[in-house]
């Protein structure tokens, strides 16, 4: 079957692509859709960069930096009735730091994002399980109980998200941008119909790379045995995340480039999350995933094009 590696990410009311040379991102307003295109940052060929288990890494970080930026950016694209009246310490930050705003909110939400993930998925877990080492002693029975800790808490946290109504239309374009990719891999024509067809749950999915990392760092910590200070548990944890994200994201790739009772296996855990975090889109949320889509990965494809469309379909 044909694969690709295009991905993208649900934003408020739409959608980003990630084609090999463009990010596109595309919102739909009252007036059609506004479509934004800018050039990705490409490593040179050969770079140590795109090495196995290193460009693990460096993909995980890009992608938190740049889905971060598109979904402050769709925030202010996004229909009027959507929009929050700013408040005066948001006058004051747009007066302070003018252009710039967009970049520091951006890199301030992914140190926030970071830090929220860090105290969810290593402090909280690392903390309980200190708790319960009387009961369980200090084994590998220890270590797993640590890693059932940290799905419940990502499970959990999905599932209610998923029931606040603005993250539900996120999720909604989230399975756009998921049949939208299925039906061009299926090497069939781009239309909404078409994409309506297909699953919403995909095997190259963040949701899949999320329960990876968890499952990954689960073996590895298992492995490397469990060590009776906190502080350097936590410290191993956060020192070696870079390994495990690396590592994960090899699994990813092989997962998803082939289809067997080994693959199948390894994505069913991430593929069931997928039912949660997708949600079956309307037909003008798929007209969004394939402007996007025709944006990111044609470089003859005209901006106007989508925006035309857009009004056409209105």
């Amino acid at each position: 079957k044909f694969k690709t590696m295009i991905g993208g990410q649900a934003l408020i009311e739409g959608i980003m692509m990630r084609g090999p040379e463009k990010d596109a991102i595309v919102i739909r307003g009252k007036d059609g859709l506004t479509v934004e295109v800018s050039p990705r940052k490409l490593n040179p060929p050969g770079s140590w960069k795109t090495w196995p288990f290193i460009r693990g890494v460096f993909n995980f970080f890009d992608a938190q930096i740049v889905g971060v930026k598109a979904l402050l950016r769709s925030a202010d694209l996004a229909p009027d009735e959507m929009q929050e009246e700013p408040s005066k310490f948001d006058k004051w930050l747009e007066e302070k730091l003018g252009d710039n705003l967009m970049k520091v909110l951006g890199g301030v939400a992914v140190v926030l994002g970071v830090a929220l993930a860090a105290v969810l998925f290593i402090f909280i877990p690392t903390g309980l399980s200190s708790l319960l080492k009387p009961l369980l002693g200090a084994g590998i029975g220890l270590s797993l109980f640590e890693g059932l800790i940290k799905v419940i808490i990502l499970v959990g946290y999905m599932w209610l998200s998923s029931r606040m109504k603005e993250i539900h239309r996120v999720f909604e374009y989230h399975g756009a941008e998921h049949k939208t990719i299925a039906c061009y891999e299926a090497e069939e024509e781009l239309t909404p119909e078409n994409a309506a067809r297909h699953s919403r749950l995909h095997p190259r999915c963040g949701t899949n790379y999320l329960f990876l990392v968890m499952a990954v760092s689960i073996l590895f910590f298992a492995a490397i045995g469990w060590n009776a200070n906190f502080a350097v548990r936590l410290a191993m944890r956060i020192a070696f995340l870079p390994v495990v994200a690396g590592l994960s994201y090899e699994v990813l790739r092989f997962a998803a480039r082939h289809d067997n009772w080994l693959t199948r296996i390894i994505r069913a855990p991430g593929m069931a999350l997928q039912r949660i975090t997708t949600k079956e889109p309307t037909p003008d949320m798929l007209e969004v995933a394939i402007a996007a889509f025709n944006l990111a990965m044609d470089p003859n494809y005209k901006v106007e094009n989508a925006a035309g469309a857009a009004q056409s379909a209105e």
